[in-house]
């Protein structure tokens, strides 16, 4: 397990570490506010959340940051400032600075969504552990296997042949999904539970009609109907480990169905 790392502005930096860890595991987040973390506090860790008061980032900011790319930890800034123009942050890109302006509040739900995308393939294992994070990560997970549907529905012509390639990331989705919500399911469930909402969805079926009807390149309505369906069924999945049983499962399949 790598852990996730808050450092920089005290203050700041603390509200930050109690909004992740609430409801959660303490230890899946390491508290470095105050102090400058070092090569040893950086060995390991998944993301680091960094704080930073001021106009800009100071000498010792950059130094923070450059260790922990050097150690190849992903950086989110957080940066509370009043500047007009906004500063280059060194080592982290300008998608990963979250600014907050004097009388805001801290954007919680950025910042999730941030960290989220920088932790990347190993995001379910911060989100078991911390449930602040968790919809952040779950949406991650499901946008990152839609787009990969997408495209393999795209780009393989051989009619049937993406059905198996599809279905696979589908169940991986799944599996995901559920070690995010600290959810132990092997994949003959997986594969169980997705039956049950690719039938109730019936988006290959839909695949097959959207064919033969809709004027335009075959394989620009498969895509887009292999991105929309695994998106679809990735929601459906969320909402049954939220739930935690099957009654808002069928719930949101009578509600898709109704829509379609």
């Amino acid at each position: 397990f790598r852990p996730l790392l808050v450092a920089g502005a005290p203050e700041p930096a603390g509200k930050i570490e109690a909004a992740l860890v609430a409801d959660g595991d303490p230890e899946a987040v390491r508290s470095l506010a105050g102090r400058t973390p070092t090569a040893y506090d950086l060995a390991g860790a998944e993301v680091l959340v960094y704080v930073i008061e001021g106009a800009s980032a100071g000498p010792e900011d950059g130094k923070v940051l450059r260790l922990a790319d050097r150690h190849d930890v992903e950086r989110v800034c957080v940066l509370f400032s009043a500047a007009a123009e906004l500063p280059d942050i060194p080592h982290v890109l300008a998608t990963d600075v979250i600014v907050v302006r004097p009388g805001q509040e801290i954007p919680f739900n950025a910042l999730a969504d941030r960290i989220a995308d920088r932790a990347g393939d190993k995001g379910y294992v911060l989100a078991a552990k911390l449930p602040a994070l968790r919809a952040a990560v779950c949406r991650e997970i499901v946008r990152g296997f839609a787009r990969q549907n997408g495209i393999l529905g795209a780009a393989i012509f051989i009619p049937g042949a993406d059905l198996p390639v599809l279905t696979l990331n589908q169940i991986r989705m799944v599996l995901r999904l559920a070690a995010a919500y600290g959810e132990e399911i092997d994949a003959e469930r997986a594969v169980e539970l997705l039956g049950v909402i690719g039938a109730g969805l019936g988006f290959r079926a839909l695949a097959r009609q959207a064919l033969t009807v809709v004027p335009g390149p075959g394989w620009a309505i498969k895509g887009g109907i292999a991105y929309t369906g695994t998106l679809a069924l990735g929601e459906a999945a969320v909402a049954y480990f939220e739930s935690g049983g099957q009654k808002l499962v069928r719930e949101t399949l009578d509600s898709v169905r109704s829509r379609s």
